[in-house]
């Protein structure tokens, strides 16, 4: 197991910066996911701790080690690609070997230590039966399972996972999150994992990393990414379907605090009003509501606003409500079995208790 720390890493392929000054420290014995949009540099990141890349300014240690100008093979990480990239010539047992077989005189390993660590492994990912098929007999689930025993048959440091499920179909994907997820956790070794689905991520790590545009944009738990994220890119990238975002201003009417927002408006706390003069924010801000913060009914109330129903989308345990406030469409998660019409009015209730306020030109985070 390992602690791996980036320091003010920079990666520039030409004059295209995909690596912007990156600063990660992943604790030993974690599972630590980086998220972003495609082209957002997460693999190159994966590719510089592996020693696949070389930095062009900054530092990487795995294990208190700087290891800048360490050969991948003696950096002590395993990695799983996401084409798996098995030896189709070879057999399901030449496969997991390989990396043993490479290092046999290094590693002082007999062939009949080999032999049993290849089916120790086999059989913690329950593909013992398949050692003697070669890697086109395999589903891809099977496949997946073989590139992870070559991985793991290493005994590593750290593993380095790069969109390993993103080839299989949808119900195999949730099983192989939770045996991944189990597998990491029995064996307590420290994994960082490159994904573009914000679900995957929220559901296997311990901690996540938002990447965009080579950039870290925020690093925190699950919790902590959906409950209190950083800026509008992150609001917008965790949670499905993803934060709401309503165009308002400050505004100060008989000494109080307001936000306007198109067709309804709402005092605004003192505090969160001082924070705004204070640091230089708005008057343009960005209203954030996530879809279950909201509520739909066809009655008004006191603190209702007026929509209008533009859309529902049923997904069996819940149906999605769009809805027009003002000129913005907005998505409302209702109970199963709820049933609008296409231009029905409606009144919307927000919990304002878990609204966001986001500054609209630094993107920022208000509250």
């Amino acid at each position: 197991m390992a602690r791996v720390k980036l320091v003010n890493v920079v990666k520039r392929f030409g004059e295209v910066v995909a690596v912007d000054h990156v600063n990660l420290d992943i604790r030993d014995g974690e599972f630590f996911c980086l998220l972003g949009p495609s082209g957002s540099g997460k693999t190159t990141i994966l590719r510089l701790i592996a020693g696949l890349e070389y930095p062009t300014e900054g530092e990487i240690y795995i294990d208190d080690r700087l290891v800048n100008d360490i050969h991948p093979k003696d950096r002590d990480v395993a990695m799983v690609f996401q084409n798996y990239a098995l030896y189709p010539h070879m057999k399901v047992f030449d496969n997991i070997a390989f990396p043993l077989m490479m290092r046999r005189k290094q590693l002082k390993l007999s062939k009949d230590e080999i032999r049993r660590r290849v089916i120790e492994v086999a059989r913690m990912l329950r593909i013992e039966h398949l050692l003697d098929r070669k890697p086109s007999q395999l589903s891809g689930g099977e496949q997946q399972r073989v590139a992870l025993a070559r991985a793991l048959v290493r005994q590593p440091k750290v593993f380095l996972m790069d969109e390993p499920l993103s080839n299989l179909d949808a119900k195999l994907r949730l099983y192989m999150r939770t045996e991944l997820r189990r597998l990491q956790r029995r064996l307590g070794v420290t994994t960082i994992y490159v994904t573009h689905d914000q679900v995957e991520a929220m559901s296997m790590a311990d901690r996540i990393a938002v990447i965009n545009k080579g950039r870290v944009q925020q690093v925190g738990t699950p919790d902590e990414l959906y409950n209190k994220p950083a800026n509008i890119f992150v609001a917008g990238f965790i949670g499905v379907p993803p934060m709401n975002m309503i165009p308002c201003k400050i505004s100060v009417e008989d000494g109080n605090p307001l936000i306007v927002c198109e067709g309804f408006k709402k005092q605004l706390d003192r505090e969160i009003y001082d924070i705004i003069e204070k640091r230089g924010y708005g008057p343009e801000v960005l209203l954030g509501l996530r879809p279950e913060h909201m509520k739909i009914s066809r009655e008004k109330t006191v603190d209702s606003i007026e929509a209008e129903v533009l859309l529902t989308e049923p997904l069996g345990s819940e149906v999605i409500v769009n809805v027009k406030l003002g000129e913005t469409i907005v998505k409302i998660r209702a109970p199963p079995g709820t049933n609008y019409a296409m231009g029905e009015k409606v009144y919307v209730v927000i919990d304002w208790s878990k609204a966001h306020l986001f500054d609209r030109e630094t993107e920022e985070a208000i509250v």
